[in-house]
Parts: C-alpha cells; structure tokens; sequence
C-alpha cells in the first residue's frame, strides 16, 4: 500500500534529522494526524520522534525529529513554538470567534495550535514565521484585543478537568464501551455510531464491533472525550473491567 503524504513527508524530516544531525520540525499537526504519526514511527528504532504543542495539554502538535545523540529533555520548545497572550477586557469572545479572526488575517491553519481560553484572555500557540503577523490583531469579532508575546516556559494555563470512569464490558466493542463510557443506553450507542458522531482516535467510526484497545481515544459529539487507561481484568461474572479517564 502506497504510503499517505503525512507520512512521506514525516519520513523526509525524519531522514533530515539523521542526515544533518539536527532536530527538524513539521507545521501543527491535527489530533488525528498526531496519533497516526505516533503510531507508524512507535516501533522505528532509527527514529527518534518527540510530540509537543507548546503545553502538556495541547492537542494540536508539532512532531520533532531529533538526531541520535539528543533527548526530548535536550530540546528548547520555545525555539519551535511561540504563544500570544489576547487580552480582551471588554468582552469574552469564544473559540470559534479567535479562529475567525486569526485565520481572516491569511494564516494557514497548520500555522497554529491550540487557542486556549482563560477568562477574558486567549493564548494561541504558533509557529515563530507567523509571529509578527499575529501580534498585529487589534479585534476578534467586535471585540477589541491587545495582543503580547508570552514564553511557552512561563505559560501557566488552567487544568483540564478530567474524571476517572470504570465499568465493566462483556466485551471490548466500541459500543459496549461507548454505553460505559456516557452513560447512555446500547441503543443509543448504536444509534450516535450510525449517525457518524462517535470517533476512534480522531477518526469517524461506525463500527459498533470495532475492538477497543487500552490507549485508545473515544469521542462521542456533544457529550466529550475519554480515554481508555488500561483492561483491569475480570469480574467474577466474566466481564472486563475498563478503567478509563473523562475530559470534560
């Protein structure tokens, strides 16, 4: 099977890192792109791939190749990925508003990463190319906004809250699981499936069969995110216990 683009072009950066012994670096990569890329490099003992979106809890990441004779540790961050601070004090404009506003001023989307709200404050994470260009907003929506550079080392940026989840399964599908997981019904798990509103690692699944692994990430659209932490064996009625971790 011929190889996607995503791939080929992490490959190259890959054989960069090693050819130059330096660390090379993709654009932002989606949620989805993050987890195929970990997946196809997780067992190359040539490669040494290190995932980071400027903040422990961001989704969209950059992947960093890095040359033999470094470790993740090794690595400034901030060389790679810079943050603006927006303060709105008049208004709380929401996600869908800074997008709009960041990508109305002709920034590609693979430029950016995760804005985050905090109050009546944003942080954008970016490539150090559209730096400048993003310090020049003045408003988002009707709102008006002062836009600062703030170091990615410095960020201090709310806890997302999570809950830990288990229950237990006859067997690991996706829509026994789902049921668990939400709180909903198998019909109803069957139904959001069908629908196409449930995703399995960022991508749509409408499998209500499909084996569900330890690792693995479960959406279901307008209820959140899980993920599942480990199998915690069996019940003395044979069912298998699922420890899992709820993003709210």
């Amino acid at each position: 099977m011929e190889k996607d683009e995503l791939i080929k072009r992490l490959e190259e950066l890959g054989e960069r890192a090693e050819k130059y012994s330096s660390v090379t670096d993709s654009v932002f990569l989606t949620p989805a792109e993050s987890y195929k890329a970990e997946k196809h490099f997780k067992n190359r003992a040539d490669v040494k791939l290190c995932m980071f979106g400027g903040h422990e809890s961001c989704e969209r990441k950059k992947a960093f190749f890095l040359p033999f004779y470094m470790e993740t540790e090794d690595v400034d961050f901030s060389e790679y990925i810079k943050a603006i601070k927006l303060s709105c004090p008049f208004g709380s404009p929401g996600h869908r508003d800074y997008m709009g506003a960041l990508l109305g001023m002709g920034i590609d989307r693979s430029r950016l990463g995760d804005i985050r709200l905090s109050g009546n404050d944003a942080y954008v994470f970016c490539m150090p190319t559209v730096l400048n260009h993003l310090l020049g907003i003045e408003k988002v929506g009707r709102y008006a906004v002062k836009a600062q550079e703030v170091s990615i080392n410095e960020l201090l940026l709310p806890e997302i809250k999570t809950e830990e989840r288990s229950f237990t399964v006859m067997s690991p599908r996706l829509d026994a699981v789902l049921t668990g997981l939400f709180r909903i019904s198998r019909t109803e798990a069957v139904k959001q499936i069908a629908a196409g509103n449930v995703s399995l690692n960022y991508e749509e699944c409408l499998k209500n069969d499909k084996a569900i692994a330890e690792g693995d990430i479960i959406s279901l659209k307008g209820a959140g995110k899980a993920k599942i932490c480990e199998n915690g064996g069996m019940s003395k009625k044979g069912r298998l216990f699922i420890n899992t971790i709820i993003y709210k």
